[in-house]
């Protein structure tokens, strides 16, 4: 402070024909700083230290204290008097509070700052399962409070939190320990002052907790007295911030010039000469030491006091006195009409009010010659500037502060804090490896947390992912559903595209129904071959040869349609496979059911000389197979008309699978072309069963009848497989009622005949087939 008094009072251009004056308070304890605030307001004159300068009534600007507790004492007196505080080391939030302390000011940043650096700094290294302890005081307590509310806003959770004072009973501290030793966070954060720290060091020492991280204040984490204690080992590896370090040029020579005669009634003057210099400065005093010289000097000794390298808390000493030196400038060298005051009027310079000069404080902005910028926010406070410190142990056992890094509140979030690629001491050991102090870990991709009940949101189990949802970060608190066509993997980390479904070729389902399919048609092209080799024998003729070979060409049809049920639908291949299965089995069934009247009417004309088959000649016999055929054609064009068949992914049957299928479009339709075969084929049945007994010796009604009630029991039992078969399946049920009804009409129908023909060419004869009936006048 005298230092930069004396700089300032040798400046020209700094308080022109004004010298700066002072006055040292140095004593000890709370009730000397309220008595020492109290002189200084009472406006007592006194000489300070020039015989030519006079003080005023009143100071104009108090500097000090280093400590919040004694400072929030007095400022609350002085404060009435409006005199303002500039102070180089009170941390403590609360005096912020402009109500409270509306002539505070401070150029180290307010403990708010500092809080929310520590939680930052504690989400950087991913602790999330912390301790925390302060002293038992309005500094312990507002920093704890203001650190554990940034925290929890981060996502960091707190274990424990605790405080007590160094005056406090020793069973405090002793509750404490037993709470760290059964705590399973490894990282504690302790806001408190050296006393504290050393306290609860020495204890964990002497307990042999080992192992934990520690994250300090800037109020003991570059304290020197903290190699003192016999358990300072525990303390390696700490980090925390403090102010920035920096350089005041002529400090040192100013420091080294330090001579008794300056301050005589200085006992750390007396007391520090004393033990630099091995000499006493009371000849009187009985004492071992020689007496000193008066010769000694610092220029050439090497000690604490010299040592300039670690400026931190000085430079805001420094900053304080300049802060109060341009506020006392600025008010001087102000122009009337452009002052602060009422209607633009500057103060009265030889009547200077305290009031008045916290006015100017408050816009004070400059620059120090090491490029810092200096001002005060609204609440009083300087920006928040640290550098990061790591406790690492240098030679002979002391530790030393490493700066590791940089926080700077004013940049971007994600910019605040600046790593130097320092190593990094982490408890007890120099390794790259961060320790890990969590509840529960990470949860990995593909889980989701699920909080354990009753325990803090830091604590939580690692649940896998449903089927069909994801997570693809870490630490995700909800899986997300994959869109409807995709689907999870394994590893329930990312959706891939489903498995499209359909009864492809190849496919061994869909191999067997192409097969069994070819092998129909191949067994329908043979009979039609037999039967057209045989055409002019009397079994052929006798079975009403053009309906039999019409029956061959709609069973291969039949054959052949089911092909179009197999492979990737398609808008043409869905209005194709219903339809043409339809009107080819319409087809077919006229053609038995012309057959089946052919035999009924033939045999139920048993009046002599009435030819009743003229009525059901071939001419009405091809119309009837038209007719039929055509009302099943225009049942399919109106289907296809109104709604038609379409290619549908069914997202919904399975969830791991898309169902690629035929959408009915209009189920009336569908059910409208089963329905009117199935009439026909009722009919036909009943027609044929009505002519199962008539005298023949091979009467093809019996053959009929049996190939219906194949027919009819396969599509009576296809409607309930149908409808509860799943995806593709439904299709192969399908197919497979048109392959079994077609093999058992061509079996039924075909396969007697062809054996007669192939094997009993003896029974291939008009008077066999006629037998005891040949008196029948029938017209094949």
């Amino acid at each position: 402070m005298i230092f930069a008094i004396n700089e300032i009072n040798r400046n020209p251009d700094m308080l022109p024909n004004v010298t700066l004056g002072y006055r040292i308070y140095g004593d000890c304890g709370t009730m000397d700083i309220l008595r020492a605030a109290l002189t200084l307001v009472s406006g007592v004159n006194k000489e300070v230290s020039d015989d030519n300068c006079t003080q005023e009534e009143m100071v104009q600007a108090i500097l000090g204290h280093s400590g919040s507790k004694p400072t929030i004492a007095f400022q609350q007196v002085v404060g009435r008097f409006h005199v303002p505080v500039i102070s180089h080391f009170s941390t403590c939030a609360c005096l912020s509070n402009r109500k409270r302390y509306p002539t505070f000011f401070r150029t180290i940043p307010s403990d708010y700052y500092q809080s929310r650096a520590l939680a930052k700094l504690v989400r950087l290294f991913s602790w999330t399962w912390i301790g925390a302890i302060a002293v038992d005081n309005e500094y312990g307590h507002n920093g704890i409070n203001a650190f554990i509310q940034t925290a929890q806003e981060y996502g960091v959770c707190i274990e424990y939190s605790e405080s007590f004072s160094s005056s406090g009973p020793p069973e405090n501290l002793q509750r404490i320990i037993k709470i760290i030793r059964h705590a399973t966070s490894r990282v504690i954060v302790a806001f408190m002052s050296h006393r504290e720290i050393k306290l609860l060091a020495a204890e964990l020492y002497q307990q042999n907790l080992t192992g934990l991280q520690f994250v300090g204040s800037d109020a003991w984490i570059t304290d020197h007295s903290l190699t003192d204690i016999e358990g300072h080992s525990i303390l390696e590896g700490s980090l925390g911030f403090t102010v920035s370090r920096a350089q005041i040029p002529g400090l040192e020579e100013h420091l080294r010039r330090l001579h008794p005669s300056q301050f005589p009634d200085s006992q750390f003057v007396r007391d520090f000469w004393e033990d630099v210099f091995d000499c006493s400065l009371n000849e009187s005093a009985n004492t071992q030491r020689k007496s000193c010289s008066g010769s000694e000097s610092l220029q050439n000794v090497e000690s604490q006091f010299t040592d300039v390298s670690e400026l931190r808390f000085t430079n805001n000493v420094y900053k304080s006195v300049y802060a109060a030196a341009h506020a006392l400038d600025n008010l001087i060298k102000c122009e009337d009409g452009k002052g602060p005051f009422a209607s633009g009027s500057c103060a009265d310079i030889k009547h200077i009010q305290p009031w008045q000069v916290v006015q100017y404080l408050s816009t004070v902005n400059f620059t120090t010659g090491e490029g810092e910028r200096v001002f005060f926010d609204k609440n009083g406070d300087s920006p928040a500037r640290y550098e990061l410190i790591n406790l690492q142990m240098a030679n002979k056992g002391t530790m030393k502060g490493v700066t590791v890094g940089l926080y700077d509140a004013s940049l971007a979030e994600s910019h605040q804090f600046i790593m130097n690629n320092v190593p990094v001491v982490w408890g007890h050991r120099l390794t790259e490896e961060v320790p890990v102090s969590v509840c529960s870990e990470s949860c990995h991709q593909g889980t989701h947390k699920v909080l354990q009940k009753g325990r803090p949101i830091c604590c939580y189990d690692c649940i896998p992912c449903p089927a069909g949802e994801i997570s693809n970060s870490t630490d995700s608190i909800h899986c997300m559903k994959c869109p409807p066509e995709y689907w999870s993997n394994d590893q329930r980390d990312s959706c891939i595209a489903k498995t499209i479904e359909f009864l492809a070729y190849d496919e061994i389902l869909g191999t067997l129904l192409v097969v069994f399919s070819l092998v129909g048609v191949f067994l329908t092209v043979i009979t039609t071959l037999v039967f057209y080799c045989h055409i002019e024998t009397p079994l052929v003729r006798a079975n009403n040869s053009e309906l039999s070979f019409l029956l061959l060409f709609s069973l291969t049809l039949c054959f052949l349609c089911s092909l179009t049920f197999i492979g990737r639908p398609s808008e043409w291949s869905c209005m194709l496979r219903h339809t043409a299965f339809g009107i080819t089995f319409v087809l077919c069934i006229s053609c038995i059911l012309g057959k089946t009247i052919v035999v009924l009417m033939a045999f139920r004309a048993t009046l002599p000389g009435r030819n009743v088959m003229k009525w059901f000649g071939p001419a009405q016999q091809r119309i009837s197979v038209l007719v039929f055929t055509l009302i099943q054609v225009v049942i399919c064009i109106l289907w296809l008309t109104i709604n038609p068949p379409f290619p549908f992914k069914n997202l919904y049957l399975y969830e791991d699978r898309i169902i690629l299928e035929c959408d009915l479009g209009s189920a009336v339709g569908f059910w409208a072309v089963l329905g009117y075969i199935g009439l026909l084929a009722m009919l036909c049945f009943i027609l044929a069963f009505l002519s199962r007994k008539l005298p023949d010796n091979f009467n093809e009604a019996k053959l009929i009848t049996f190939s219906m009630l194949i027919f009819c029991a396969v599509w009576i039992t296809f409607i309930p497989a149908y409808v509860s078969s799943p995806g593709k399946f439904t299709v192969a049920v399908e197919i497979f009622a048109i392959l079994a009804s077609s093999f058992g009409l061509l079996f039924c129908i075909f396969l007697p005949k062809c054996f007669i023909i192939m094997f009993r060419p003896e029974h291939n004869t008009k008077k066999h087939i006629m037998g005891k009936t040949s008196n029948n006048d029938i017209h094949y």
